[in-house]
């Protein structure tokens, strides 16, 4: 199934739009909208759209040519990355700060404990393992760190009676479902509100309760889903494909689990208070970009230097570590940087604004909710061409949160539309690498996958419309 679906490479795609964006530059009508003076959040003002001429000349001479030509396309990375320097900066930094989290082990060894406690009731490590992995994706973006773990609750599932597809499910519905009802996920809702040019983990309490709610839904679909495969394991896709797989899973090696030391409950516990203290500065104290970077610095290094004290890391392993995460997360910068470079094509040529008032007279009309439901399935269908959700948020929040202005949603809905159309699209579509890794790892074919997931993903898009209508009621504009 992987090898058919044939999708261009995200910066291929992304240098395929600046092509096409630079091309409408001579032929569609150049205009502007007076903009409400803001740094952070330029509004258009809604009935002040004029066109210009594409070529204005002074005296004969051309002193402005809106046309976008190859040096505007070759220029349109550079400037792009520029203009959206402090983004990039704060995904790389990071990226560098969760790498050394993640090489402390200090996450692996807290869920293994956890699974340890519940020896003998099962059915609890269902609840409690999808809660933690949902509030490290809610909280951290966590996804790549969750590979290791299937190898860990893949063969314990099995061992009590389920099959793979629910240990599988843990993990991946876990983690994902908080990465989709992301709080303060600094790759997605981060950089979503960010490039929106409202407060990052703005209307983080309206999202924490979003958040419990979408864990609730798919803690109750796997329960549901593992109970029914127990009591009768014929009824599982995999029962076939799990008797080939059983010897494998069941070694030894797959069942290894991290001991739990004290420098992990130090390491989680500044790793909590470091949250705790940026959601105070981010409500209270009006903190941005530069605050929360400060902030995971700040628990990076406190990691690094416990880790340190423990005897488990050197200071050249807590750097090098640094340097990795820096590596990791540095594809994602790149098209950040990228894709804003599509915006400053567009800019340039003037037809950005033309562009929004011609989507804003088709939307005006429409009632809010049937924008907003529109809005979640353009974001769902970009993910499938867009599996980073970071470009993704690059890419169209210049755009959307402009457009809401004009047909009078606010911005905060916007985001929300994004946050889910993305994430959702992570469940399904195979052009996700984690979701094609993870399913590689638990030897599940991506079509028994699919027939399993499908129901759970219908029902939580429309949860999500549900909350872009609620969103327009606790956020109105107008």
């Amino acid at each position: 199934m992987e090898g058919r679906i044939k999708v261009p490479h995200t910066l291929t795609l992304l240098f395929g739009i600046i092509i096409l964006m630079a091309s409408l530059t001579w032929i569609v009508p150049s205009g502007e909208f007076d903009y409400a003076k803001d740094a952070k959040k330029p509004t258009p003002i809604a009935g002040t759209y004029k066109q210009v001429e594409k070529v204005q000349r002074e005296n004969g001479v051309v002193v402005q040519d809106t046309r976008q030509a190859l040096t505007g396309v070759l220029t349109a990375p550079m400037k792009g990355t520029v203009a959206a320097a402090d983004v990039v900066v704060f995904v790389l930094l990071l990226g560098g700060a969760f790498g050394i989290l993640g090489s402390t082990g200090a996450i692996e060894a807290g869920v293994s404990r956890v699974v340890k406690m519940l020896a003998g009731r099962e059915m609890l490590i269902i609840p409690v393992a999808m809660l933690l992995f949902g509030l490290g994706g809610t909280i951290m973006g966590m996804a790549e760190e969750t590979l290791p773990f299937y190898m860990i609750f893949i063969p314990l599932m099995m061992s009590m009676g389920y099959d793979s597809l629910t240990g599988a499910m843990i993990i991946f519905l876990g983690a994902q479902t908080g990465v989709t009802a992301s709080t303060s996920n600094p790759f997605a809702v981060g950089i979503a509100q960010a490039s929106a040019g409202i407060p990052i983990s703005s209307g983080i309490e309206f999202r924490w309760i979003q958040f419990f709610i979408y864990m609730s839904i798919s803690i109750a679909f796997v329960m549901w889903y593992a109970k029914r495969v127990k009591n009768n394991p014929k009824l599982s896709p995999m029962y076939e494909i799990d008797k080939k797989n059983r010897e494998h899973f069941l070694s030894s090696e797959c069942q290894s689990m991290a001991n739990f030391r004290w420098h992990h409950g130090a390491i989680l516990a500044g790793f909590m208070a470091g949250i705790g203290l940026m959601s105070y500065g981010v409500k209270e104290l009006g903190w941005y970009i530069e605050e929360i970077t400060m902030v995971f610095l700040a628990i990076a290094l406190f990691a690094g230097i416990v880790a340190m004290i423990a005897g488990v890391m050197t200071e050249k392993d807590v750097a090098g570590s640094f340097v990795e995460g820096c590596k990791d997360i540095c594809f994602a910068a790149l098209v950040i940087g990228v894709a804003r470079g599509i915006l400053i094509v567009a800019q340039d040529g003037k037809i950005i604004d033309t562009i929004l008032n011609s989507l804003a007279g088709t939307l005006n009309g429409l009632p809010k909710g049937v924008f907003t439901t529109l809005n979640l399935l353009i974001q769902t269908v970009i993910n499938f061409l867009v599996p980073s959700s970071s470009a993704q948020a690059a890419l169209t929040m210049p755009l959307m949160a402009p457009l809401g202005d004009l047909v009078k949603v606010d911005r905060q809905v916007i985001v929300t539309a994004y946050q889910y159309g993305c994430g959702i699209g992570h469940f399904i579509f195979p052009t996700q690498g984690i979701l094609m890794a993870a399913l590689s790892i638990s030897k599940i074919p991506f079509q028994k996958w699919l027939k399993v997931i499908l129901p759970l993903v219908t029902v939580l898009w429309f949860v999500a419309a549900v909350f872009l209508f609620i969103g327009l009621k606790i956020y109105p504009v107008g």
